[in-house]
């Protein structure tokens, strides 16, 4: 191991180290992830002057994951005053390291970090572990969106394992991607969008997860949950230390049924409405123990008007984001072949498209990649999760879903 010298000075204060701390002799003194109360706290502690010292390759995986953070700001054309003032909090940095050493996502463990992030009832770890695996969500959206849609709205129809922690990342994402890709809002916006939209059932994550597997209606009680859980939401973040407007505002707000254009309303607001018709999106989409998935065309019509049944602002750039056939749903092409959708095409109708059962009805070993745009392989129909009855192995379809010379130009 070699180590390099820093100073106690330039460690944050309050967040968790980035890296562990050493001593001159290459003694341990403080284990990455350890929070500083003060700067103090570690010369008084170890009886160690003001420079300490760090192993030199953990130093440049966090100096290369820094990096990365700043390109993307410059990549959004973020104003160089605003890229000098960022601050980026130890578990971003974390999140940005991982996946920069290895951004193959593990769609399952991220999984199992909401489910564990949304029952966590500690300040001190809440937002931690929010922070984290907001970033992880931003890095996959950006450098592979198919394969993020793909995953998790093959889990959402699939599934009701963890439904209020998979709802959420999938709501987290499709909003993500709307809003960079055909909202254009700026990428300031996008970490509070992905933290609202994670948080928003906060107030009810155990009561979703049960009503998920309940063959029954609602109870009153039940019903009266439901009813609160935005307001119970915003309390719990509020305990959590969130002082954030514009979160707390469109988690208040996310079940809103006011129409109209997105302009007129607040930020927090349009935030909102942008979760509100994701939202409507993944519920179709996912099972119950008392009902079918919806196909994914018809969670989409179900999103794209609003409750007046005019055109929906946001639910139409959902769609725009999102497809017609969106990445993880079944469909049949013109030539009888059954396939899943891998990756948006370059319009809403034609998605790249990897085939699952043959035109005999036979399934094939080695799944061929099809160009929808094609006469043979146009798709003719949408085709429900239930009636797909060959497994799916999710590693090989985002290996498929991977950004390539000819996808669609953003």
């Amino acid at each position: 191991m070699k180590l390099t010298p820093i100073s106690v000075d330039a460690l944050s204060i309050g967040q968790p180290l980035p890296y562990s701390l050493w001593d001159r002799e290459g003694v341990l003194l403080a284990q990455k992830g350890f929070v500083l109360v003060s700067r103090d706290e570690l010369a008084s502690a170890t009886g160690q002057p003001r420079t300490i010292y760090i192993d030199t390759a953990e130093s440049e995986v966090h100096r290369r994951a820094y990096m990365n953070k700043l390109h993307d700001l410059v990549r959004d054309d973020i104003p160089l005053g605003q890229i000098a003032d960022s601050q980026f909090s130890s578990f971003e940095m974390a999140a940005a390291r991982d996946v920069t050493d290895n951004n193959e996502a593990d769609w399952l463990d991220l999984q199992s970090q909401a489910h564990a992030m949304l029952r966590d009832k500690n300040p001190a770890t809440f937002l931690p572990r929010l922070e984290k695996l907001q970033a992880q969500l931003s890095y996959q959206t950006r450098v592979n969106p198919d394969g993020a849609l793909l995953a998790l709205i093959h889990l959402s129809s699939s599934e009701v394992k963890m439904y209020s922690a998979t709802h959420a990342l999938l709501v987290a994402v499709m909003c993500s991607v709307a809003a960079r890709e055909v909202l254009k809002w700026p990428a300031s916006i996008e970490p509070t969008l992905c933290k609202a939209a994670l948080t928003m059932n906060l107030g009810m994550t155990e009561l979703q997860d049960r009503l998920a597997q309940q063959k029954e209606q609602l109870g009153v009680e039940q019903k009266r949950q439901v009813g609160q859980h935005a307001i119970r939401s915003v309390v719990l973040l509020e305990q959590f230390g969130v002082t954030d407007q514009v979160w707390l505002e469109a988690v208040l707000d996310h079940h809103s049924k006011v129409t109209g254009p997105l302009a007129s309303r607040t930020q927090g607001q349009r935030i909102a409405r942008l979760i509100q018709r994701a939202d409507v999106f993944a519920a179709c989409l996912a099972p119950r123990a008392g009902r079918v998935p919806a196909t994914s065309t018809a969670a989409m019509k179900a999103c794209y008007f609003d409750e007046s049944r005019q055109i929906d602002e946001a639910g139409a750039a959902l769609i725009k984001t999102v497809g017609i056939y969106s990445p993880g749903s079944f469909v049949r092409l013109n030539n009888n072949e059954l396939a899943v959708v891998i990756k948006r095409g370059a319009n809403t109708t034609t998605p790249r498209v990897a085939v699952l059962i043959n035109k005999e009805g036979m399934p094939t070993g080695e799944m061929m990649v099809r160009d929808t745009q094609q006469p043979d392989y146009r798709i003719v129909a949408s085709v429900a999760h239930r009636e797909v009855k060959v497994g799916l192995n999710l590693e090989r379809l985002l290996v498929l879903s991977k950004p390539d010379a000819s996808d669609r130009p953003w």
